[in-house]
């Protein structure tokens, strides 16, 4: 692994460069000094969804939800909490599929929620259906790539 990591600001978009011995340090955006974790997932949108998954040099954990669905809405806070837990090593994220439909059939989202997990522009797991906190830690960190 190289000394730096490329981050995404969760507020600016504009792609950071840390020293990888840092990431723990609460590092801020190089543009409008907004923290690069928040210890929450972030709302994604189509062009903002491509940015995280192509340019984060961290695994991003994406939550396909929809606000009629109860699952979903049951799993929200464990999600949350997950993000509290998964950072600086895991960026989470959320796209609202009744918002974003275009965003969940180019992923053939056909059921929510659905955690699928990026890392390095292409897809490396997903799995469908509500999960507590400490299963989504556990999962996720199951299927970080090494």
């Amino acid at each position: 692994m190289s000394d730096a990591i490329h981050l995404v600001c969760p507020s600016c978009a504009t792609i950071n460069r840390i020293p990888a011995g840092r990431l723990a340090d609460s590092p801020k955006c190089g543009k409008c000094s907004q923290p690069l974790f928040q210890a929450a997932p972030l709302e994604l949108d189509g062009h903002l969804c491509q940015r995280h998954i192509s340019k984060n040099d961290i695994p991003l954990l994406v939550d396909f939800w929809a606000p009629w669905c109860g699952p979903c809405k049951m799993m929200a806070p464990a999600f949350q909490q997950a993000a509290s837990q998964l950072e600086p090593h895991f960026r989470l994220a959320k796209v609202n599929t009744e918002q974003q439909q275009a965003l969940a059939g180019q992923f053939g989202i056909q059921s929510i929620p659905t955690l699928v997990l990026f890392h390095k522009g292409r897809e490396v797991s997903r799995q469908p259906g509500a999960m507590g906190a400490d299963q989504i830690v556990q999962w996720a960190r199951q299927h970080m790539p090494r």
